[in-house]
């Protein structure tokens, strides 16, 4: 079985001072790797090609027979790290709390507690006769959610 943490090292090799980051990595038993990376700006077809080439002048397929897929973080796709949370910061997300809730905001900010939405919601201040809606703040802790994913708006 070809050790993860050699493909690891491998794709990290490829990384190394690019703009890209690691989203996710698995090798199964059967030893079919699936890479999946991403960028700011999106990720080219080009870039997941000369990805698979560098994994492949790195492993050795006579030593152990494998099947390879590199391939991008889909849009509208939960986020898997905390990277990409960042990159998102500005603009709509969706997230849903462990409970079932759904919450459609603004992403704020992004710490090591976690993350910050702007959602609107209706308030009733105290002796007023109807709520209005107003922009509140709310803040997440990573493991208090099912997930978060990048919204697309169209006009």
């Amino acid at each position: 079985m070809i050790d993860k943490n050699l493909v690891e090292s491998v794709v990290n090799e490829w990384l190394e001072g690019k703009d890209y980051f690691l989203v996710d990595l698995t090798v199964s038993a059967d030893d079919s790797i699936v890479v999946v990376i991403d960028h700011a700006d999106g990720v080219w077809i080009e870039d997941c090609a000369e990805l698979s080439r560098f994994i492949e002048s790195r492993l050795d397929r006579e030593a152990e027979d494998y099947e390879l897929e590199v391939g991008s973080a889909g849009l509208g796709q939960p986020f898997r790290v905390r990277k990409q949370y960042e990159i998102h910061v500005g603009k709509s997300v969706e997230t849903q709390q462990k409970d079932g809730k759904k919450f459609l905001g603004t992403l704020k900010s992004v710490d090591d507690s976690g993350f910050e939405l702007e959602v609107e919601t209706k308030v009733k201040p105290e002796g007023a006769k109807r709520p209005h809606m107003e922009l509140v703040t709310m803040h997440f802790a990573f493991d208090e959610v099912a997930y978060t994913k990048y919204v697309i708006k169209v006009k």
